[in-house]
C-alpha cells in the first residue's frame, strides 16, 4: 500500500482513518487547520514531512482553501481522502468558503500534482428531500435538504467533471450517521460505524474498477433505507448492524410517520433554517 493525504485528519472521521488504515498496510498524511498530529513534536504549517512518526501516519498543519500547501501536502501520495469542510448548516459565506473553493482546491492539487484517485466525503443530506423509501438508490436526483447538501452536490459533480476530464478515479460517499453506536431510531437505519468506515475507504481505494461512482455509507442495517449494491461491488464488505443496538433504544418508540425523520431522507435537515437566522 501507499501514502494517501487525509484532509480534515483532526475530525471525527478523519482520525477514525488514521487510527484503521495503517492497520490495513497504508501510511497516512493527515492534514487539517488544527495542529491535532497524533505524534511527537510540533507539525510545521505547509510541511509534508512535519509530524512524521511511527504507525505509518505524518501530520501537516493547513488550510485547504491554501493551493501551495495542498500543492506540498500531496507530494508523493497516491490517493487522496476528502473530509474537510463543515458538516452542518452554516452561513453561506462560510460554506462556500470550506466546502465549495476547499473542494475545487483539494481536486485541483490532487490533478497537478498527478493524484490519480479521490474518495470524497459527501453526504446523504445531498438527497435529503427524496421521500424515503424501502431502498434507495443511487440514481435518485440531486434533492439537497439545505444549503449545505447543496455543497455536497457541488463536490459529487466537481467529481463527476474531474473523472470524465482528467480520467480521475473519483468515489463520492453519500454518508449516513457516523457515530460509535446509534442513539436514536433513526440511527437504526443510517448508522455507519468506526469499522464500516474504515472498511469503506479502504475498498474505494483499492477498488481496481473504479472510475466515478456514488456510494451509499452506512453499515449492513438490518433497517437501512439506501442500497449497498454499488458499494459492495466496489469491495465494501460491511461487518456491523444497528439492530444489535435496537433493544436499548426501545424506550424511545418508533417516530410518527409525519415526522421529519421518517418522511424524509435527510431527517430533521428539512426544518432547519437555511444558511443563517433572520434578524
Amino acid at each position: 500500500m501507499g501514502l494517501i493525504l487525509v484532509t480534515g485528519a483532526a475530525g471525527r472521521i478523519g482520525s477514525c482513518l488514521l487510527a484503521g488504515l495503517p492497520a490495513l498496510g497504508w501510511r497516512v498524511r493527515g492534514f487539517d487547520l488544527r495542529a491535532g498530529s497524533p505524534t511527537a513534536g510540533s507539525p510545521t504549517a505547509g510541511s509534508p514531512t512535519a509530524g512524521a512518526a511511527a504507525d505509518g501516519v505524518e501530520w501537516v498543519t493547513g488550510d485547504v482553501r491554501d493551493g501551495a500547501a495542498l500543492d506540498a501536502a500531496m507530494q508523493g501520495t497516491e490517493a487522496v481522502v476528502h473530509l474537510a469542510g463543515l458538516a452542518t448548516e452554516a452561513p453561506f459565506a462560510d460554506l462556500l468558503a470550506a466546502n465549495i473553493d476547499g473542494t475545487y482546491q483539494v481536486f485541483e492539487a490532487a490533478r497537478l500534482a498527478g493524484v490519480p484517485r479521490i474518495v470524497y466525503a459527501s453526504s446523504n443530506h445531498a438527497v435529503g428531500y427524496t421521500p424515503r423509501a424501502p431502498l434507495v438508490g443511487t440514481a435518485v436526483r440531486p434533492r439537497p435538504d439545505t444549503l449545505y447538501g447543496l455543497t455536497k452536490v457541488f463536490g459529487e459533480a466537481l467529481g463527476s467533471l474531474y473523472a470524465d476530464r482528467y480520467r480521475m478515479r473519483v468515489a463520492c460517499l453519500r454518508l449516513g450517521a457516523f457515530l460509535d453506536r446509534p442513539t436514536t431510531v433513526r440511527h437504526l437505519a443510517t448508522w455507519l460505524s468506526p469499522g464500516d468506515t474504515v472498511r469503506l475507504v479502504h475498498a474505494c481505494l483499492t477498488a481496481a474498477d473504479l472510475d466515478y461512482a456514488v456510494l451509499y455509507g452506512i453499515s449492513a442495517n438490518t433497517r437501512g433505507w439506501w442500497d449497498l449494491a454499488p458499494a459492495r461491488a466496489l469491495g465494501y464488505q460491511p461487518q456491523d448492524d444497528a439492530e444489535k443496538y435496537a433493544p436499548s433504544l426501545a424506550g424511545q418508540g418508533l417516530p410518527e410517520e409525519t415526522a421529519l425523520e421518517q418522511r424524509y431522507l435527510g431527517g430533521d435537515f428539512i426544518g432547519f433554517e437555511l444558511g443563517r437566522s433572520r434578524a
